[in-house]
């Protein structure tokens, strides 16, 4: 891409980008970064530090920069508190350190007393306050690095990120691009949040409002926010589409019966991302037991092991052990090509929240990358590709029984579909994603000046 952002008092504009994870497996972050870097802008990105991510300087992806900021570690700055909060919560005082993702799992087991009660909602209770001051934490460590940076534009990763970049703005005088990965205050979380919904809310009205452009990643969510927001100019349309990194694979060049042990003639349902709730895994399970015998559904990603461990023992219970197959993630750009030779790749997010429904999830355009038949749930932005591109059919998102009769009419008719993948595959690719996002950035910097 040649350089198309114009130069900020005779040097490249300074772009940071913000966000709350360790960001080297962030790929919507890093093909951000890379384009307006390859686009002229001199590039910097925010993230949290993690267990294997230090906090620090570092290069990510293609030589990417990166700081990852000091993350919040009770055990190493306050240890006697953490040993208070150990024994509320009923464990060894001198065990593992509080880990900040059991927020949103499940108890394994009830409490067994009054008191086992009280420390549990008395546990939940302290991490929930322990996230918050982890995020405003990381906020503190953003507002260090950046002031010192003072960047011209800083790029707010959803939500969570808002904050300080109003705070910079207000410091440094830059100005806000806020990528809205998906409608924050529409995500799926735990509902019984009484305070923090109505704190993100104003956090974001104030924070779009602040924006010198606002970016998001479906047409519904563009939709909503411009209602929502009220704003005179539609967010620009960003999707998470990766890179297609050469022709799209032949069959033969695919992984997928290779890491699941099956032979050739086995039918392979593929399913690409996350193995966790709501990507409707269980209604797979259940469609699989109306296919026929030889039909396997292989599993491409990662997953909480305690999940796992229960979907998979709900496939045995319904008799279908030997034909799931959970195979492990592969590097992102490895996943079309791993995926090439199922028969059929079922893309499937429930739309238990609002965001959900109104999802163009990734793996959508990476089975299209791969060149594979897609079936997929008829929600409004998923129906559109598979729809206007031919590459599939779609069923009722509330219908998984429908699921099954699906499949079959995509695998009865698979030439013709990954014939309309493979076309497909030629323009939906993220350099036409980066068009429009170099562009919006060209009219922000140009505004500054």
């Amino acid at each position: 891409m040649p350089e198309r952002l114009p130069r900020v008092q005779g040097r490249a504009p300074r772009v940071a980008l913000l966000v709350y994870n360790q960001v080297s497996n962030d790929n919507r972050v890093l093909k951000t970064a890379a384009s307006l870097r390859d686009a002229g802008a001199d590039v910097l990105i925010v993230g949290s530090a993690r267990p294997g991510y230090p906090a620090g300087d570092d290069l990510v992806g293609d030589g990417l920069s990166i700081h990852r900021a000091r993350d919040f570690d009770l055990v190493e700055l306050l240890p006697w508190l953490a040993r208070g909060v150990r024994r509320l919560r009923g464990q060894d005082p001198d065990g593992a350190r509080p880990s900040p993702e059991i927020e949103d799992a499940p108890p394994s087991t009830p409490p067994t007393s009054a008191r086992a009660s009280v420390g549990s909602v008395a546990g939940d209770l302290w991490m929930r306050l322990y996230q918050v001051v982890r995020l405003m934490w990381f906020w503190g460590g953003v507002m260090r690095k950046l002031r010192r940076m003072r960047p011209d534009v800083v790029h707010a990763n959803d939500g969570n990120t808002l904050l300080p970049a109003m705070l910079l703005k207000r410091a440094v005088g830059c100005r806000i691009v806020y990528d809205a990965h998906e409608l924050w205050t529409r995500r799926n979380v735990r509902p019984d949040r009484l305070l923090a919904p109505l704190v993100e809310s104003v956090i974001e009205w104030l924070g779009v409002r602040a924006s010198a452009g606002v970016v998001t990643v479906s047409p519904s969510i563009v939709t909503w926010m411009r209602r929502r927001f009220r704003l005179r100019t539609a967010p620009t349309l960003v999707r998470n589409i990766p890179h297609r990194r050469g022709a799209v694979p032949d069959p033969q060049q695919g992984r997928l019966r290779e890491l699941a042990r099956l032979p050739s003639h086995a039918r392979l349902v593929g399913y690409a991302g996350g193995v966790t709730t709501g990507r409707g895994l269980e209604e797979m399970l259940h469609a699989l037991t109306e296919l026929d015998a030889d039909t396997h559904l292989v599993m491409l990603g990662y997953g909480d092991p305690s999940y796992v461990t229960r979907l998979l023992g709900q496939a045995r219970d319904l008799g279908l052990g030997a034909r799931v197959h959970l195979v492990g993630p592969v590097p992102g750009p490895e996943v079309p090509m791993t995926l090439a030779d199922a028969d059929v790749a079922v893309v499937y997010v429930r739309p238990i929240c609002l965001s959900y429904r109104y999802s163009l999830p990734n793996k959508l355009f990476e089975s299209i990358h791969a060149g594979l038949p897609i079936v997929a749930a008829d929600l409004p932005d998923t129906a559109a590709i598979v729809q206007g591109y031919g590459v599939g059919e779609v069923f009722g998102a509330d219908r998984p029984d429908q699921l099954a009769a699906a499949i079959e009419r995509v695998i009865a008719d698979e030439a013709r579909y990954r014939a309309a993948s493979v076309a497909a595959a030629d323009e939906l690719d993220w350099r036409q994603e980066a068009d429009a996002l170099v562009a919006l950035y060209a009219d922000v910097l140009g505004a500054s000046r």
